[in-house]
């Protein structure tokens, strides 16, 4: 039987996460709401219903996952925990100063409520969380360093999206390549937050939207901007439309660190990602790990999960004999 899904938000997540569920042999998209009128949202998978958001209790009992796909600034803290409440969920929240936080008020309603609820999921919080874990087992005298773009940060840019006067934005994370080759090149060098990246906004104002009390907003944004130098641009519409309708990303993560009796022998881990579509991506770990939830739920666990928590061969659809066989 297949893996019930449902989406909430229908934005870039949204979409990418129904592309995700098609793409996958062992799911299948049960519905899609939301905040907007349904009647107004058309999706590309025939013969699914697109639902308000005030209708989601009444689909407890026809999903098995509920994938969240709104921002992390205003979004998730207050979804997740509602919605764990009722389903299995599964979010991408990416604010990492605020992770124990939300992983607490999600734990506590999905505990209550016998769900799973798994929060932080995507490639950072993600997949570059686990590659820092292990790179830290391994080589636990060492320093690590994480690099972001130059690439479209989806929260970041939620976040300005979301400041009064704001008609639409866009975020560029872009790594101070000074920085990046000094760790490339084994130099352990210390860095503070400002030192390894420069954030770069591109925003179309309402009308008498007032630019400077924007800019100030943008750049004393706790969380995503307050400890980086920032750059504010402000464009109209038809350019941002020209130059500014990409979503590529990426980034790496690298463990410098030493072995030896006198610490004599250097070894620098690095893990690189590199993304034609941030979203698509996203959702397409998104995917992996609702798998893991729906298998985790079945046998019985309850509470909010992270990545750190999945076994590998969670995430799946090949038995432990095929996975031992082809890629261990």
């Amino acid at each position: 039987m297949k893996t019930r899904i449902g989406i909430s938000g229908y934005g870039n997540l949204g979409r990418g996460t129904e592309l995700a569920v098609a793409a996958a042999d062992d799911m299948e998209l049960a519905a899609v709401f939301t905040r907007r009128d349904p009647s107004g949202v058309r999706i590309l998978t025939p013969d699914v219903p697109v639902v308000s958001v005030d209708e989601l209790e009444a689909w407890k009992d026809k999903i098995d996952v509920l994938i969240l796909c709104g921002g992390s600034a205003t979004d998730l803290p207050v979804q997740t925990p509602k919605y764990a409440s009722m389903f299995n969920v599964i979010d991408s929240f990416d604010t990492h100063a605020r992770i124990p936080e939300h992983f607490a008020a999600v734990d506590k309603a999905a505990k209550e409520s016998g769900h799973i609820g798994m929060i932080s999921v995507g490639w950072d919080p993600g997949l570059f969380s686990l590659n820092r874990v292990y790179a830290n087992a391994i080589l636990p005298d060492g320093k690590d360093y994480t690099f972001w773009g130059k690439g479209v940060s989806q929260g970041h840019s939620d976040a300005v999206r979301r400041i009064k006067g704001v008609k639409n934005a866009k975020q560029y994370t872009i790594p101070i390549d000074k920085a990046l080759e000094a760790v490339r090149n084994g130099e352990d060098p210390e860095l503070s937050t400002r030192d390894k990246h420069l954030r770069e906004c591109f925003v179309v104002l309402e009308e008498g939207a007032d630019a400077a009390e924007i800019e100030r907003q943008i750049k004393e944004m706790p969380n995503y901007f307050a400890d980086y130098n920032t750059i504010v641009h402000f464009i109209d519409e038809d350019e941002f439309a020209r130059e500014h309708s990409g979503m590529a990303h990426g980034g790496f993560v690298f463990r410098s660190g030493r072995t030896g009796i006198n610490k004599e022998n250097k070894h620098i881990i690095e893990y690189r990602i590199t993304l034609d579509s941030n979203p698509e991506f996203t959702t397409s770990v998104l995917i992996a790990y609702a798998r893991a939830v729906k298998r985790m739920y079945d046998e019985g666990m309850t509470g909010c999960k992270t990545v750190l928590d999945v076994p590998p061969a969670y995430l799946c659809t090949q038995s432990g004999d095929e996975l031992r066989a082809h890629f261990l």
